[in-house]
Formats: structure tokens, C-alpha cells, sequence
């Protein structure tokens, strides 16, 4: 066994290996990389790989390297990832590919690493790591025809909800355009806005976009009144998942419930589809009505843990969302006019991942 370190834009055996991979989602794949180096230029992606006798690949590790002189240089495996994790098999996989990881991380002078996972926790035992757990993560599975699924939705909260937005006349539009594009984005600003939250540049959307749709594993999905665009979804596919990474809405017309419709047309065009799996993504705890609202879906929650070297970041960043920076950004975020929301978005993204 060799680690090398490999270019999966180049090298094919890199997406046949992710697609074979149990743990593989669409964040490993080559394109994923090149969204994020042409969206964001403080990111640089290094792909290790455990290269068997036959010259195949048996485990691998994508970690970026986020540059960053307000947040600190680090790697991270796998920026604005919501599902993740390394691509092993056992824990030695993960203790030799850690190995050329840390050197990488000497090399570039990062202050730490941060490794992502999300059904790999049990493999991931090295004592150079420590982690926290933090993140939740909700998800539906399809076992049921959706509309025997719907009965085990909360009743007042959700299935009377879907009722009224169909009462409402609201119609839900599978997005085929960029201009479609344009018009999430516009609702992602107000949005982001009213949670303070920076805004991603658009950019990153219109990357994934041009990524993604042509091979159909990214869904577009917006809900309409009168011809005016008042929700919308970004849908992420691959194998049998399909995860809702970002979602937007109008507040104005929440008493529509556009998002429930928008929730359960995705879910039944997933189940359409032959997906196993819906996922919700990922959530804060401290976010208790959007942890509410996922729960009221008959989902199922488990953790997205965190891991971390050197140990002492952990505990850092556990308590990152009660930083005075955190709060600081939130109420700028929140109370910075529209006009400059954009300016605010693309300067915090230079420095996040």
C-alpha cells in the first residue's frame, strides 16, 4: 500500500471510486473541487490516496486547504459540506492517510484540521483527533409510498400546513433555467438577512449549477403565487440520497406555508425518483424552531460529529455560535441594509469553509 496524492479531475479512477464507495456522496466527487476552487480563491483542494497492489484505490481523503488571515489557515475536509466523510474502510486507513494529512498541514503552516463525518464515526479512532458533537442531522427514509409516509407527519404542523398551501393556490415549479437560478437567489438574500447569516456569493450557486444539473444531481425546485416567486430548494442527488442543502422563502407570505409544500413535493418526487433516502441537513441545535420543524416530519435524528487536531480546537469550536465574533456577524448580517448584503457575503466567504 502507497499514499499518493492524485488529481480526481484527471484521474478516473477517482469518481468510480467515490461512486463505489458506501460512504461516498456528491461532496467527494471531482466536480465538487472544482465548484469550490472556482468559486472561492482561498481554497485549494489535496486528494490523498491508499493505492493498493493493483493500483486501485482503497481509501482516500480529500482535505482543502482554507487560507485565511482574519479566521487562521486550516484544512478542512470537505468545505460547505453538509454530509461527509473519509472514504475508509477501518481505522487504519484513516491512521495512514492522517499521517500524510499532517504533514500536508506542516508544510502549509495550518493552524488545525477539521475532519467532517457522517457514517463513518466508529472507524475514525485516532487518538491525534478529538471531537465534538454538535450538529444534528434529520432524514426521512422513503420505505413507504409518500402519501402513507404523510400520516406520520404531525398532524396540525405539517399536514394541515401542506392542505393550506394548497388551498392557497401555490404551485410548485421543477427549474430548468438559470433566470429560475436568479430567483432563488434573490429569496437566499432575504433569507440569510432575516437569520443573520452571510450570503454565499452567487457564484457558488451558479457553479454548483453548471456542475451538477447537467448529470441531474442537483434539483431546482421554487413555489409560486400569482407568477411571484415566494420559496425554493436546492436539491443535492446521488446514489440513493437526496439531501435539501439550501433552502430560501419570502417571510411575507409565510402564513401560505410555502415551505411545507415545497418539503413535500421534493419528498415525493425523490420517492418518484427511486431515492431511498431524504435528508434534511444539517441543523444547530440552538436553531430550535428549524429543529422543530424537521422533527415534525417523522424524521429521524442523529449527530454530525466534528473531529479535530490539535484536541485543545475541539472545545473552541463547540462554542463557536457563542462567540462574541459569531453574535457580532449576526447582527451585522441582520441589520446591514440589502443593498450592501451582497458585499457583506462575499467578504465573510473569502474567510470561511
Amino acid at each position: 500500500m502507497t499514499i499518493k496524492l492524485i488529481d480526481p479531475i484527471t484521474d478516473p479512477r477517482w469518481d468510480k471510486f467515490v461512486e463505489n464507495h458506501p460512504f461516498g456522496w456528491i461532496c467527494h466527487l471531482s466536480g465538487w473541487k472544482q465548484v469550490l476552487e472556482k468559486s472561492f480563491k482561498h481554497m485549494k483542494g489535496y486528494y490523498f490516496a491508499l493505492i493498493d497492489e493493483n493500483d486501485g484505490i482503497k481509501a482516500g481523503l480529500p482535505i482543502f486547504e482554507v487560507k485565511s488571515w482574519l479566521t487562521g489557515n486550516r484544512l478542512v475536509s470537505i468545505p460547505f459540506a453538509t454530509l461527509c466523510d473519509p472514504l475508509i474502510s477501518t481505522g487504519d486507513d484513516l491512521k495512514e492517510l492522517f499521517d500524510s494529512v499532517l504533514n500536508l498541514s506542516k508544510d502549509l503552516k495550518s493552524s488545525y484540521i477539521e475532519i467532517r463525518a457522517f457514517l463513518s464515526p466508529s472507524l475514525i479512532q485516532d487518538d491525534r483527533l478529538s471531537s465534538i458533537h454538535f450538529y444534528k442531522h434529520h432524514y426521512l427514509l422513503l420505505e413507504e409510498e409518500p402519501e402513507k409516509l404523510k400520516k406520520k407527519f404531525h398532524r396540525t404542523c405539517v399536514r394541515q400546513r401542506i392542505t393550506r398551501a394548497e388551498k392557497s393556490d401555490l404551485k410548485v415549479k421543477l427549474c430548468e433555467k438559470e433566470v429560475d437560478l436568479d430567483k432563488f437567489y434573490s429569496l437566499h438574500l432575504i433569507t440569510r438577512k432575516r437569520l443573520g447569516l452571510p450570503s454565499q456569493p452567487y457564484r457558488f450557486f451558479k457553479n454548483l449549477w453548471d456542475e451538477f444539473t447537467p448529470t441531474k444531481r442537483l434539483t431546482l425546485l421554487l413555489a409560486e403565487k400569482n407568477g411571484g416567486t415566494i420559496g425554493g430548494l436546492i436539491l443535492l442527488k446521488f446514489k440513493d440520497r437526496v439531501s435539501v442543502d439550501f433552502a430560501a422563502s419570502d417571510d411575507k407570505f409565510t402564513s401560505m406555508s410555502p415551505n411545507h409544500l415545497l418539503f413535500w413535493e421534493a419528498i415525493r418526487l425523490a420517492y418518484e425518483e427511486g431515492y431511498r433516502i431524504f435528508d434534511f441537513g444539517r441543523t444547530s441545535p440552538n436553531n430550535k424552531n428549524l429543529m422543530d420543524f424537521k422533527r415534525r416530519w417523522g424524521t429521524q435524528v442523529i449527530d454530525l460529529p466534528l473531529f479535530y487536531h490539535p484536541k485543545m480546537v475541539a472545545g473552541e469550536m463547540g462554542q463557536q455560535e457563542e462567540t462574541w465574533k459569531y453574535k457580532l456577524m449576526s447582527k451585522v448580517c441582520k441589520d446591514a441594509p440589502s443593498s450592501v448584503q451582497k458585499i457583506i457575503g462575499n467578504f465573510c466567504y473569502r474567510h470561511l469553509g
